[in-house]
């Protein structure tokens, strides 16, 4: 029989004061493992009343069918393409994303991880260390003042980018099929809105902010890659199916492009035999863009108190309508 108290589950990581913070309203079940667990994890929802996710659990609608009593999801962090939108419409759940609380960790990934690349000074500490000395090899890194930083997808992590790249000295340039080159927003953040060709022909620093759909599967090919300067560096902190991994593999490899950070990857965790495995000049790292000390408190934070309005708010309407 379901008890008085709504119950939420919670199937990967987060902050324990949102999850206390949330138990004291609430049956709270939160287990990190659960979302390598499908198992124990439909069991626990066949009476929940939300489920809160990051970006490893699935959120089927087969899960949902298995879930009659739901009516939130939350969303530790704001890529959605992990949930089944159309079904959660489809059956009255209701979709809270972290919109916004992750977008200060994103943004200065970026601009480390462009510097690091640029200057492509900063992995030979093994090297000095054992008594070589690059220093020739070393000394022709690219400064990022006086460069440009392309900016694909201009929305609120784009725009942050862009701010703290102006402040280095980077000229900005960006794409979003969503906003018109003239709109307020380029000129807001001293950026200059173009076509996405003369966008990454413009790049000494190319950085993706697109969500994964449709149209924006493998949207940097071969093609899209070979209009990049040959010194040009890109970063991909959005979703791994947005660049094809081995047509990126091959311009690394081949020396027409001159580096790269993924976070993110097509298969995730990164599978052994990937095209990507040994490529030079390329950092590769497990999704963690988004994740500090700061924005994982931030994040939490805004999800528990969605979520808990969601529910507190259904509880009343409930009550308001047995009144009635």
């Amino acid at each position: 029989m379901k008890t008085a108290r709504k119950k939420i589950v919670i199937s990967e990581f987060m902050d324990v004061s949102a999850v206390e913070a949330l138990r004291r309203h609430f049956d709270v079940h939160a287990h990190a493992s659960l979302v390598d667990e499908p198992d124990r994890l439909r069991d626990l929802l066949t009476d929940a009343d939300a489920l809160i996710v990051r970006n490893r659990t699935q959120v089927t609608a087969a899960l949902l069918d298995g879930a009659p009593c739901l009516s939130v999801v939350g969303r530790l962090g704001v890529g959605l393409d992990n949930i089944a939108l159309g079904a959660c419409r489809d059956r009255g759940v209701q979709v809270f994303p972290a919109t916004g609380a992750n977008a200060a960790a994103v943004a200065e990934y970026v601009i480390a991880a462009s510097l690091m690349l640029l200057r492509g000074a900063y992995l030979s500490s093994a090297a000095v260390a054992q008594g070589q000395w690059p220093r020739t090899a070393l000394s022709n890194g690219r400064e990022a003042a006086g460069g440009t930083m392309a900016v694909i997808g201009f929305g609120g992590i784009g725009r942050l980018v862009a701010q703290l790249a102006r402040g280095i000295g980077m000229q900005v340039v960006g794409y979003d099929p969503q906003i018109p080159e003239d709109a307020a927003c380029w000129q807001e953040t001293g950026a200059r809105g173009m076509s996405f060709d003369d966008a990454l022909r413009a790049a000494d620093v190319l950085t993706v902010h697109v969500p994964l759909v449709e149209s924006t599967h493998h949207l940097l090919g071969p093609a899209q890659l070979d209009l990049l300067k040959s010194h040009a560096v890109l970063i991909n902190t959005s979703r791994g199916g947005v660049i094809d991994e081995s047509a990126l593999a091959d311009a690394l490899t081949q020396g027409r492009l001159g580096g790269a950070a993924l976070d993110v990857f097509a298969d995730e965790p990164l599978k052994a035999g990937s095209p990507l495995a040994g490529v030079p000049n390329l950092i590769l790292t497990p999704h963690i863009a988004g994740l500090t000390v700061q924005s994982n408190e931030r994040v939490s934070t805004l999800v528990a108190s969605r979520v808990m309005d969601a529910l507190l708010a259904g509880e009343h309407d409930s009550t308001t309508t047995r009144q009635l």
